[in-house]
Protein backbone atom coordinates (compact mmCIF):
# COMPACT_ATOMS: atom_id res chain seq x y z
CA UNK A 1 0.00 0.00 0.00
CA UNK A 2 3.06 2.52 -0.05
CA UNK A 3 2.72 3.28 -3.49
CA UNK A 4 -0.88 3.21 -3.83
CA UNK A 5 -2.21 6.39 -5.22
CA UNK A 6 -5.35 8.21 -4.23
CA UNK A 7 -8.40 8.35 -6.98
CA UNK A 8 -11.28 10.80 -7.12
CA UNK A 9 -14.67 9.05 -6.54
CA UNK A 10 -17.46 10.00 -8.64
CA UNK A 11 -19.91 10.09 -5.91
CA UNK A 12 -18.88 12.98 -3.48
CA UNK A 13 -19.08 13.14 0.06
CA UNK A 14 -20.71 16.52 0.00
CA UNK A 15 -23.59 14.82 -1.81
CA UNK A 16 -26.37 12.46 0.27
CA UNK A 17 -29.25 10.75 -1.04
CA UNK A 18 -31.69 9.49 1.45
CA UNK A 19 -36.00 7.97 0.76
CA UNK A 20 -36.76 11.46 2.05
CA UNK A 21 -35.79 12.90 -1.15
CA UNK A 22 -38.66 10.42 -3.06
CA UNK A 23 -41.11 11.95 -4.26
CA UNK A 24 -44.46 11.29 -2.24
CA UNK A 25 -47.28 12.49 -4.25
CA UNK A 26 -49.38 10.04 -7.02
CA UNK A 27 -48.40 12.78 -9.59
CA UNK A 28 -44.68 13.22 -9.02
CA UNK A 29 -44.61 8.92 -9.15
CA UNK A 30 -46.11 8.43 -11.75
CA UNK A 31 -44.56 11.33 -13.85
CA UNK A 32 -41.20 9.45 -12.55
CA UNK A 33 -42.01 5.97 -13.60
CA UNK A 34 -41.39 7.38 -17.61
CA UNK A 35 -37.88 7.38 -16.47
CA UNK A 36 -35.86 3.87 -17.44
CA UNK A 37 -34.36 4.31 -14.06
CA UNK A 38 -33.89 0.79 -13.33
CA UNK A 39 -32.36 0.08 -16.54
CA UNK A 40 -29.79 2.73 -16.66
CA UNK A 41 -29.04 1.73 -12.62
CA UNK A 42 -28.43 -2.21 -14.60
CA UNK A 43 -26.38 -0.57 -16.98
CA UNK A 44 -24.19 0.55 -14.61
CA UNK A 45 -24.07 -2.15 -12.78
CA UNK A 46 -22.95 -4.38 -16.24
CA UNK A 47 -19.96 -1.59 -16.60
CA UNK A 48 -19.27 -1.73 -13.02
CA UNK A 49 -18.71 -5.66 -13.05
CA UNK A 50 -16.76 -5.48 -16.67
CA UNK A 51 -14.69 -2.56 -16.69
CA UNK A 52 -15.08 0.11 -13.59
CA UNK A 53 -15.06 -0.99 -10.36
CA UNK A 54 -14.48 2.06 -9.11
CA UNK A 55 -17.48 2.93 -9.22
CA UNK A 56 -19.32 -0.16 -7.07
CA UNK A 57 -20.05 2.26 -4.32
CA UNK A 58 -21.92 4.91 -6.07
CA UNK A 59 -24.11 1.77 -7.91
CA UNK A 60 -24.82 0.46 -4.77
CA UNK A 61 -26.17 3.89 -3.45
CA UNK A 62 -28.13 4.41 -6.03
CA UNK A 63 -29.65 1.11 -6.52
CA UNK A 64 -31.47 1.38 -2.83
CA UNK A 65 -33.84 3.54 -4.86
CA UNK A 66 -34.93 1.68 -7.41
CA UNK A 67 -38.38 1.69 -5.76
CA UNK A 68 -39.01 5.02 -5.59
CA UNK A 69 -36.56 7.14 -7.40
CA UNK A 70 -36.60 10.78 -7.67
CA UNK A 71 -34.43 13.66 -9.75
CA UNK A 72 -31.84 13.33 -7.15
CA UNK A 73 -31.17 9.74 -7.43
Amino acid sequence: MSKAKPVSSPLGSHLKLSSKQSPSSEIEKKELRKVPYASTVGSLMYVMVCTRPDIAHVVGVVKRFLSNPNKEH
